[in-house]
């Protein structure tokens, strides 16, 4: 009965604590000024860093996009997610072998395709292309990084 008692705690704090970590990337409130700001960080960065801000640039990029799209407009989401293409190409061009915090550059680029993959089942038959695509390039930028995280 000893032994139950503290496997359980430990059950209850495990269930209890995994759901407020996976939250937390989405927790940050996105707008149009905060997304300028790292974009222009990220353009000025240091070439080890460039590629962390690229992802994190594309993860609020596209849930922006999601929640513009939710609300109705889609032509601001269209663009946001065209935008989100353009940096997904430049994670690729951004990345090294020295770069910093890569994992979790990938872990934001899982992420932020299974967004695009959400956003994919809930489009309509016209815009199904372009998230298609966003959600390849993302794809892609990912399995980019994964590759040099298991290089290192």
């Amino acid at each position: 009965m000893r032994s139950k008692v503290p496997l359980a705690v430990a059950f209850f704090l495990s269930v209890s604590t995994v759901p407020l970590c996976a939250a937390g990337i989405d927790d940050k409130p996105v707008d149009i000024q905060s997304i300028q700001a790292l974009q222009a960080r990220a353009d000025q960065a240091q070439p080890r860093e460039q590629c962390f801000l690229y992802a994190e640039l594309v993860h609020q990029m596209t849930e922006l996009s999601v929640k513009q799209y939710a609300a109705g407009d889609v032509e601001q989401a269209t663009t946001m997610l065209q935008h989100v293409q353009q940096m997904a190409h430049k994670i690729h061009l951004s990345m090294a072998d020295n770069d910093k915090r890569l994992k979790n550059a990938e872990i934001l680029l899982s992420h932020t395709a299974f967004r695009l993959k959400e956003m994919l089942h809930g489009s309509s038959f016209e815009d199904r292309p372009l998230v298609e695509k966003t959600l390849t390039d993302v794809n892609q930028a990912r399995n980019e990084a994964m590759l040099q995280v298991f290089r290192k």
